[in-house]
Formats: C-alpha cells, sequence, structure tokens
C-alpha cells in the first residue's frame, strides 16, 4: 500500500460524490479550490454560491494546526477572501519545521455552529481502526481522554453492532442520524480505497452531519479500478518537498510505464548510492545502509520494479549513475546495485540497461 495525501478539496469532492451512491446520504456541502491561476469572475459564474454566502478560507497544502497558526479566515464576503489570498499567495510559511510557499486554498461557506465532533478511519494490517468523539475541533489533543475507538477486522462488515460504542454517549435524537453518518463514511472509505480520512471537526446542521475541516490519504496503487471513481486526483508532494529535476524526469519516467521506477534524492554529496529492484528490497538495503552506522553517506533511494524494459531502466540508470558521480570530491563513492526475488521482471533486461549505462559513463 502507498498512502498518498490529497487536498482537503478533494476529500471532500470524493466523500459528496460517493456518500450518495453507497449510503444514500445527500451531504450539502460546497467548496471551491483557487490557485495562482483562479479567475475570481469565473469562478463565481461556476460556483454562484460564493457571491451569496459568508465565506472560510484556509490553505490547502496538506498541513494541519491551519486554525492555530493564524492561517484561517471565517465569515468573509468574497472580496475579502480575494483579499486574503493575494496577501498570502506565494507567501513562505513554516509548518513542523518545513518551510514552502502557499499555492493553493480552499473556500467554503462559514457555517456558524456549536457543536463539534471528530472521526478518523485508520487503514491497518488486518483490519479498520474508527475513533469518535464528541468533543472535536482544535483541542482534540488535549482531550484525546474522550475520543472512542474500536477496531474492525477486514472480514466484518460495519453494522450498527459494530458501531454502537462509539456513539453510546450521544444524545438520542442525535445518535442514529450519526451512526448512519459513521457507517456511510465507512462505506466510502473502504470503496474508494482511503487509507486515511479524518473529520475534524464536523458538526451538525439542520440535523445533518456536515464536514468542517477534512484530511484523506489515498492509496494509490488502487489507482487501476478507482480512476473513474476518483476522477481528476492530484496527489500532491508533501508540504516543504520540492523535487528536483533528475526527480521530476524520474517521475515523468514512472508516469508513462506499468512498471514502478522511483527515485529520491537524501544527500547529493552522499558516498553510498543505491540502485535495488523490488520495494522491499530496497527498504532493507536502506535500512541496512543506516544499520552499519552510514546513513548520513546515503545519497538516495531508488527502486524499480514491476518489469520495466531494457530502455526504461537505460534511462532510470543513467540518472542514478549521473547523481551519484556528480561533483566530484576526491571521495570515493559506491553504488549498490542488487535486488530481490524476480517474480516475473526480465532480470536480463534489467541488467542490460544497467550495463548499457555504466558504459555509457565508462564504469564498466
Amino acid at each position: 500500500m502507498a498512502r498518498k495525501k490529497i487536498r482537503e478539496y478533494d476529500s471532500k469532492r470524493l466523500l459528496k460524490e460517493h456518500l450518495k451512491r453507497l449510503a444514500g446520504i445527500q451531504l450539502e456541502i460546497c467548496s471551491a479550490q483557487v490557485t495562482e491561476s483562479t479567475d475570481f469572475t469565473e469562478l463565481t459564474n461556476k460556483e454562484p454560491w460564493l457571491s451569496s454566502t459568508r465565506l472560510v478560507v484556509k490553505p490547502d497544502m496538506l498541513f494541519g494546526k491551519r486554525g492555530k497558526s493564524g492561517l484561517v479566515a471565517l465569515n468573509l464576503d468574497l472580496a475579502q477572501v480575494a483579499t486574503f489570498v493575494k496577501e498570502r499567495l506565494g507567501v513562505e510559511v513554516e509548518m513542523g519545521g518545513c518551510k514552502a510557499p502557499i499555492t493553493t486554498f480552499i473556500v467554503e461557506p462559514f457555517v456558524p455552529h456549536h457543536q463539534e465532533y471528530y472521526l478518523s478511519i485508520v487503514s491497518e494490517r488486518l483490519g479498520s481502526t474508527i475513533s469518535f468523539s464528541e468533543c472535536g475541533g482544535i483541542e482534540i489533543e488535549e482531550n484525546w481522554d474522550k475520543v472512542k475507538t474500536i477496531f474492525l477486522p477486514t472480514e466484518k462488515p460495519m453494522t450498527s453492532e459494530a458501531c454502537a460504542p462509539l456513539i453510546a454517549t450521544l444524545p438520542l435524537e442525535v445518535r442514529d442520524k450519526i451512526g448512519e453518518f459513521i457507517k456511510g463514511v465507512f462505506a466510502v472509505f473502504q470503496d474508494l480505497d482511503f487509507s486515511f480520512l479524518e473529520m475534524n471537526p464536523f458538526t451538525l446542521v439542520n440535523g445533518e452531519p456536515y464536514p468542517l475541516d477534512m484530511r484523506g490519504e489515498l492509496d494509490d496503487t488502487a489507482a487501476f479500478k478507482n480512476f473513474k471513481k476518483w476522477g481528476h486526483i492530484e496527489f500532491p508532494l508533501p508540504f516543504g518537498r520540492v523535487l528536483s529535476p533528475t526527480e521530476s524526469f524520474v517521475h515523468a519516467l514512472d508516469e508513462k510505464t506499468s512498471a514502478s521506477l522511483k527515485f529520491t534524492v537524501l544527500n547529493p554529496k552522499g558516498r553510498i548510492w543505491t540502485m535495488v529492484a523490488g520495494g522491499g528490497a530496497s527498504v532493507i538495503y536502506a535500512d541496512t545502509v543506516g544499520d552499519l552506522g552510514y546513513a548520513s553517506e546515503l545519497g538516495n533511494y531508488a527502486e524499480y520494479s514491476g518489469a520495466p524494459n531494457e530502455e526504461e531502466v537505460l534511462q532510470y540508470a543513467r540518472v542514478v549513475i549521473d547523481c551519484a558521480t556528480a561533483d566530484p570530491d576526491g571521495r570515493k563513492r559506491a553504488l549498490l546495485i542488487g535486488g530481490g526475488i524476480a517474480n516475473f521482471t526480465d532480470v536480463a533486461a534489467t541488467f542490460n540497461g544497467i550495463i548499457r549505462a555504466l558504459r555509457e559513463r565508462n564504469l564498466s
């Protein structure tokens, strides 16, 4: 499983689209995405509610604690939203020790409310962990002792009985409504191959559940069976992470092939570089380098698998070798080439690609 974070805008879009299909629950939520290229006139024509309601605006950049960081503006009109975005678009902020400019915002209706609930679902090896609290919001961590949690094994369905411990202390007038909502959200979670989903908080508007703040992660290895359900989905890089030209090249190569080609530069000045076949083997090689005391010298993480052809491996190997030999400083460097068990990869083809790349660089 490859857990990939998605923007709040997409999390809410997927929930709204599929909650009705799977559970018959219509979410009355609206949201709009704003970036540098957004024309507010065109956006308003597409989303008329923007000009007729009070609004909330916040960055949609895969980091949390936006409210505590003063990055959420409430109860604005559209002109004030445009000003808020203009003042912060492209401005670098620091979150969790990472610095990056803000490039994407989400705009939604302002929803006055009193009660805030918390809900999260996490995919585990043998099932899913589901957590719920009547004390959601920005103080959830301070009230973690009030969070109720159940574990639902993979083979067990989400029934009213399974959900009951989560909602047992809710008032009777909202218990069934929230219980049905939790079951519906879990159905979406499973059907769309979410690996993580969190609402902190959601509330009730006219007696109906309404997510206010939401985070989601998808298992991107399930894209082959979900591309229609997911629609135009974006998997942004983690906040603060920018691809180097070589990483971008391999990423583009990976996008064009049915194989897997992964490459991340960890330390451009590192003396130990890897080119390993197989996801498990690549992690073991990297861990072993660290266990032997050379983590600070590890230049990269690299993994190829899924039967890439010789030409793809050639282009991939060129990148790894070029990075491993860049900016010589007189110190010896090592390139570890290895792998695990080949299930269906043509080893001769992959090694021919590596050998050709080595010969091109006069390293064989």
